[in-house]
């Protein structure tokens, strides 16, 4: 990984990837820029995508940064109260909701992601946001379920949504529905 400093973009974290079959850009929560290259293009290609990409880099930053003015607020304080909480409460709720529905996972780690609830790695491994304890407790619950079927299906393909549907009594549309309704904060100082 390597930093690049653009006279117009900013820095940009540029990162060689042997997986990477074409460069790919992505405008972070936070306005900044990643720029994934295959091994074998140049650095000075992959600036010129990047240069070509500016309009769209302009347009992504301001959305965001709207959205950001529009999130809820929370001091470094509550989010500490809240990593306790979290690191006290979602352990054994995985746990609980794993062994109620006959799944499993390889580790379980309490994240402070600002741009997803959840996630599970290719090897089954479970992160959940410290910030879903700002949720209710059944969309904390639907969330981790959501993680555990990634351990049977690692992606979003029918089978998986069959399972989650299933596995949720038929609420997985009105879960997602709500959820769209809550924002993860921004902690301010």
């Amino acid at each position: 990984m390597s930093i690049v400093r653009h006279p117009k973009l900013g820095d940009i974290e540029c990162v060689r990837s042997m997986r990477a079959r074409s460069i790919r850009l992505i405008v972070r929560a936070d306005g900044t820029l990643r720029l994934t290259i295959p091994l074998f293009t140049t650095q000075s290609a992959a600036m010129a995508f990047a240069e070509s990409k500016m309009a769209w880099i302009t347009k992504t930053r301001q959305r965001l940064e709207e959205r950001r003015d529009n999130y809820p607020t929370i001091t470094p304080a509550e989010r500490e109260h809240l990593r306790r909480e979290a690191k006290r409460d979602i352990p054994p709720r995985v746990e609980a909701i794993a062994k109620r529905f006959g799944l499993s996972y390889s580790s379980l780690r309490i994240s402070s992601a600002h741009t997803r609830w959840g996630s599970c790695s290719g090897r089954d491994g479970i992160s959940i946001s410290l910030y879903t304890m700002l949720l209710p407790e059944h969309l904390r619950n639907f969330i981790i379920l959501h993680e555990l079927c990634h351990t049977r299906h690692h992606n979003h393909s029918a089978k998986f949504h069959m399972m989650l549907r299933l596995l949720s009594e038929g609420r997985e549309a009105k879960y997602n529905a709500e959820l769209k309704r809550y924002r993860i904060p921004v902690v301010k100082d």
